[in-house]
């Protein structure tokens, strides 16, 4: 934000009285950030008032129990807000001893600042909050140098990034209190979770700063919005990538060899479902399957079923009239490691047309569905992300085989000729192959160039 300005401008008091349609670019410019400044100033006038109402003690004579309440119920404004301009006036405005005498405020570059308009009221309440956090001995030696450090820096800075400064300060001048905080911190730290009435999985947190930031930084990239294709962009909410973004750092986790073991076996999702309907195609309602149950006990369709299935370790499970089991076959993954690494090597992470490979962990998809009795063999599956294998099977895209290659067939709402779209490595593993020209050539210890760079096999 460029600084307001420090002197009133002829021009810009000629606009107070015409209409802002009439204005140029840049007297609009100039007349937004001169009304700030003026309701600045405006605003540290209140400001004088209200500290010398609380000197007098307004608030008692009228029945209220603090200074903060009357002034809310007299200007209609929040409790945050009324105790935000009762703080910064304590400490802005001049204050009497107690002997009658005048003293300067507590803070005089700050109210120096609001004076000029230069900062806000919430610039205040930072520097009054950071001031007070301060150590006792910083507070009675180093205060008036603290001060005018931070309302030096709120004239350049919003306050949420003051917010930040002020804490470095503290952390600086206060280790000790500082370090207790993060214990303390540690030692608040909570989560919960539950399942709402619709089936959906409510998850509240409290994490202590080391752990939140661990988790922004897993977090935002998994989240990050997805580039645009066509011209348009990625339609999700941020809500929405960052639930997208938690459900592909679950997906890396229980992909996971560190994560603990229950009873021998690795954390997994557990679906119980009739076989024939999981068999069952998904045309016709009436052609649908019963749906099945996951382990949290909630109802999941056949259709997700069988897209989960694709790349999942099955369970088969015999159930009798009563749906109990009577014999438990062995768990049997679709795509075995040594299939995944060769349909990574030949599709890279996605092989749908223009991915640019997402972040998370991919799925094996069977062109041919296991569960129909396609076979788990290169010839019969691909690479997906997350969001294309969901794609895929919600929106019913075919995919063939020509010539080794994945082809992609999409359906009439998608395309009503149904053109085939040929697939293939995401986008930044074509990029590496396009630039692998560019890496210069090996030289032979004569210094001649070798005629062939031979190509590394990594396992």
């Amino acid at each position: 934000m460029a600084p307001l300005m420090d002197t009133p401008d002829a021009s810009v008091e000629m606009m107070s009285s015409r209409s802002a349609v009439s204005c140029s670019d840049a007297e609009l410019i100039a007349r937004i950030q001169r009304l700030e400044q003026s309701m600045r100033v405006v605003m540290m006038e209140q400001l004088q008032v209200i500290a010398e109402a609380d000197r007098r003690g307004l608030h008692a004579e009228r029945g209220a129990r603090s200074m903060q309440v009357w002034l809310r119920e007299l200007l209609n404004i929040d409790h945050r807000d009324a105790t935000t301009r009762v703080t910064v006036a304590r400490n802005v405005e001049d204050r009497a001893s107690l002997y009658g005498e005048t003293m300067p405020a507590e803070l005089p570059q700050t109210a120096a600042a609001l004076s000029e308009g230069a900062i806000s009221v919430e610039h205040g309440r930072v520097i009054v909050a950071g001031v007070r956090r301060l150590p006792e001995y910083a507070r009675c030696h180093r205060v008036g140098e603290v001060e005018a450090t931070l309302a030096g820096y709120a004239r350049q800075v919003p306050p949420r990034e003051l917010e930040t400064i002020a804490e470095r300060i503290r952390y600086l001048l206060d280790q000790d209190g500082a370090y207790q905080d993060e214990a303390d911190q540690h030692e608040a730290r909570e989560l919960h979770y539950g399942t709402a009435r619709d089936g959906m999985t409510v998850i509240k947190a409290r994490l202590d700063r080391e752990t939140g930031a661990t988790f922004v930084a897993l977090i935002e990239p998994l989240a990050a919005p997805r580039p645009e294709t066509g011209g348009e962009k990625d339609p999700r909410s941020v809500g929405q990538r960052n639930a997208d973004g938690f459900a592909a750092l679950l997906d890396l986790a229980i992909d996971s060899d560190g994560v603990p073991r229950a009873g021998g076996q690795r954390p997994h999702l557990t679906i119980t479902i009739d076989f024939e309907d999981l068999k069952r195609g998904l045309g016709l309602l009436d052609e649908q399957g019963m749906p099945g149950t996951l382990n949290t006990g909630r109802a999941i369709t056949a259709e997700n079923a069988r897209r989960i299935a694709c790349d999942s370790e099955v369970l088969p499970m015999v159930l009798d009239g009563e749906s109990l089991p009577l014999d438990v076959g062995r768990a049997k993954r679709t795509a075995p490691a040594h299939i995944r690494a060769a349909l990574l090597q030949r599709d890279g992470v996605c092989s749908f047309p223009g991915c640019d490979r997402p972040p998370g962990t991919p799925d094996a998809h069977h062109l041919v569905s296991w569960i129909d009795g396609g076979p788990t063999e290169l010839a019969n599956m691909t690479m997906l992300c997350g969001h294309h294998h969901r794609a895929v099977h919600s929106q019913r895209w075919e995919i063939e085989m020509r010539d080794g290659r994945p082809v992609f067939i999409p359906p009439p709402t998608v395309d009503i000729d149904r053109r085939p779209r040929p697939g293939g490595k995401a986008l930044p593993a074509r990029h590496r192959e396009h630039l692998r020209d560019l890496i210069p050539s090996q030289r032979d210890p004569a210094g001649e160039t070798c005629c062939a760079r031979p190509e590394a096999a990594v396992s």
